[in-house]
């Protein structure tokens, strides 16, 4: 038809993906002017017949797109070529595919797992499918299509949900992207493309990329994000095709990675392998050969871990607990802050209240289980004030005090409703230095650092006497030392007053440690001190990214008053730590209120201001009945990053 839209086809019939034989069928709406020419690069709506009807996935972007061309520097919005969606009339399936530039995606049916990568020109009509560079690609799923009963999660620090602000960098070489998997919504904040040449060296060692890409996001990159992640088209001299921080996410420094381009199925596992890193994540292969880490698909295999076949689609057990413990532990206090700014226009149904919008519970699923009644079509219902949220509750307000999200460790603060919000506060922590783990530790980033914390979760078992760093790390040698000498030749003495920041020394140590690759053999030296024998023992255990969990960690306190900084025992002053207002002369907030780490006080019950010197009585507050803490990991691959604009939608993380 002429001067209106109509629909051009393209059928794809692949035998060799699942056994049956699927015909993909492909329906995009296509713009004719009065002459009858097809205009391209129109909006498009897709529909692979044997998928239910496709659903946008521009719910997960957010943000900005930035391109740096001849120092040039533009903000783009992105294509809406995303979709996500089910294979029809089968509940387990899923399907991601993007049509911006071809047709490129995922599905599948519970059994097989299609890749489908093309350069399809666009046009109509079916065409001649020799003619085109297909390429599908399919695996054998885990198990059968099976329904299993819902189990009701009681409050916790898992059931709260998170979102992990993803910034993507693509490099020179590089134009591409992809992701998925774990309870929590990832969401593209903002994405940088460098056209005409690289901003920083992009080199074949991985580690150094890495470490240059973190110095450019440090000192060149202004937008807010929980992690940046370079996509890069060189091939890293690495066993794997990328790498990031372990638990750097949240840190302006070390929250971040870098990946190789490849296929869309690929760079998906990657993805979610440098996230996983990201988020407090390790490697499974080492304790697989123990047994401690088992995947439940050996075929498919698990995503942390390099054995199994193409595109696992979940993480172990192993990786659950670790992110869990991640999460308790004090780290990953960014990843409850809902965003809060969105690229695309606004749109009724994707979970953000928008301009326009009173309320957004989401998908009709979402609303149906939180919300629904107190929102319809993004309008508050008859006396409604709230449809979701923390502090949400029968449509209304909770009262200001009602405790909503719970402090998970020492050096965490509890937040509470301010009673003029659904939302519950931002998830923040205990300003550097505070004492922990009673007047033991310090806290550093959200942690209680202390060497006997550090010895037990290394290698389980506390830490060693306090003469085996005194007499040990001030020799430097390989038994104990401040770091290895330069260009990693030989060892350095510590100095006398940072013998406690150095080498860690442990008593009982096992042959290998819980985390990283052990370098070397484990040191173990005896020594004898005031008529007893003392075990003095450690070792080098490496991460991906470099790091070397076998020196004592920033922020552990080395004498009163004193804390560890880069294997030097320097006073808290020197930290340069910021100061709430109210604090003067011994005082913090008032003495009622604890500093955060956004340098603001966070008062105690019954008091306010910015200072907490406001006395104001507040009814007792109690627990709140909805979620609180985290949502986590398990689900299943679906989705993808993918080409320009990317997207990341679908179950892999588990987000509901």
């Amino acid at each position: 038809r002429t001067g209106v839209q109509g629909w051009g086809w393209r059928t794809v019939v692949r035998p060799d993906c699942p056994s049956a034989g699927w015909r993909l069928h492909v329906m995009m709406p296509l713009l004719l002017d009065i002459a009858g020419v097809m205009h391209s690069g129109q909006h498009l709506t897709r529909v692979i017949p044997v998928i239910k009807t496709l659903s946008s996935s521009k719910a997960f972007v957010s943000a900005e797109v930035v391109v740096l061309s001849s120092g040039s520097l533009s903000s783009q919005g992105g294509e809406h070529c995303y979709y996500q969606g089910r294979l029809r009339g089968l509940p387990e399936s899923w399907a991601a595919v993007s049509t911006c530039h071809g047709l490129c995606g995922m599905f599948s049916d519970g059994f097989f797992n299609c890749t489908e990568d093309s350069e399809w020109d666009g046009r109509g009509g079916d065409g001649d499918d020799d003619d085109r560079p297909d390429q599908v690609r399919e695996q054998q799923a885990s198990g059968g299509l099976r329904r299993s009963k819902r189990s009701v999660r009681k409050p916790s620090v898992q059931t709260e949900t998170k979102y992990i602000e993803l910034m993507v960098v693509n490099d020179n070489d590089m134009v591409s992207i992809y992701q998925e998997q774990l309870n929590t919504r990832i969401v593209l904040v903002a994405m940088e493309t460098w056209t005409s040449k690289n901003m920083m060296p992009v080199v074949e060692d991985p580690l150094i990329t890495l470490q240059n890409f973190m110095k450019y996001r440090k000192d060149n990159i202004r937008e807010q994000s929980d992690v940046v992640h370079l996509f890069s088209g060189r091939n890293f001299h690495s066993s794997r095709s990328g790498t990031a921080y372990t638990g750097g996410v949240c840190s302006p420094t070390r929250g971040g990675g870098i990946n190789e381009y490849g296929n869309v199925g690929a760079m998906a596992i990657t993805l979610c392998q440098s996230l996983g890193q990201n988020i407090g994540m390790r490697w499974n292969n080492a304790r697989n050969s123990a047994g401690d880490c088992k995947c439940p698909d050996a075929w498919v295999g698990c995503i942390m871990e390099d054995t199994g076949f193409h595109l696992p689609r979940k993480f172990s057990r192993c990786s659950v607990d670790e992110y869990i413990q991640f999460l308790l532990q004090g780290g990953g206090s960014c990843l409850f802050n809902k965003p809060n700014k969105l690229l695309d226009p606004p749109e009724c149904g994707n979970g953000f209240v928008e301009p326009g919008e009173e309320c957004d519970c989401g998908s009709q699923l979402e609303c149906a289980r939180r919300g629904g009644a107190c929102c319809k079509k993004c309008t508050l219902t008859h006396d409604a004030m709230c449809s979701n949220g923390l502090c949400c509750s029968g449509c209304k307000y909770e009262q200001r005090g009602v405790v909503c999200r719970q402090a998970v460790n020492d050096c965490d603060i509890p937040e509470t409703c301010t009673g003029d919000s659904s939302e519950c506060p931002h998830n923040v922590h205990k300003l550097d230095g505070y004492m922990c783990d009673n007047s033991q530790g310090r806290c550093y980033s959200g942690r209680c650092r202390t060497r006997d914390g550090q010895c037990k979760g290394l290698w389980g078992y506390n830490s060693a006497d306090r003469f085996c760093y005194e007499k040990l790390n001030a020799e430097g040698t390989e038994k104990g030392n401040c770091g290895p000498g330069p260009d990693g030749q030989g060892w350095l003495q510590c100095n006398k007053p940072d013998v406690l920041c150095g080498f860690l020394f442990c008593a009982n140590v096992t042959t290998k440690p819980k985390f990283g690759d052990l370098q070397g053999e484990v040191t173990s030296f005896t020594l004898y001190h005031q008529n007893k024998y003392l075990d003095c023992r450690g070792g080098h255990a490496l991460l991906e990214d470099g790091s070397d969990l076998g020196y004592v960690e920033d922020g552990t306190p080395c004498g009163p008053n004193m804390m560890c900084l880069e294997r030097r025992c320097l006073p808290v002053a020197a930290f340069n730590l910021s100061t709430c207002p109210g604090s003067n002369f011994g005082r913090i907030c008032s003495d009622h209120g604890t500093c955060s780490n956004e340098v603001k006080c966070i008062c105690d019950r019954d008091y306010t201001g910015k200072d907490c010197s406001v006395f104001d009585p507040i009814p007792e507050p109690t627990v709140a009945t909805g979620p609180s803490g985290t949502n986590i990991i398990i689900g299943s691959i679906a989705g993808a990053i993918l080409l320009a604009a990317i997207v990341l939608g679908g179950t892999g993380w588990g987000f509901k």
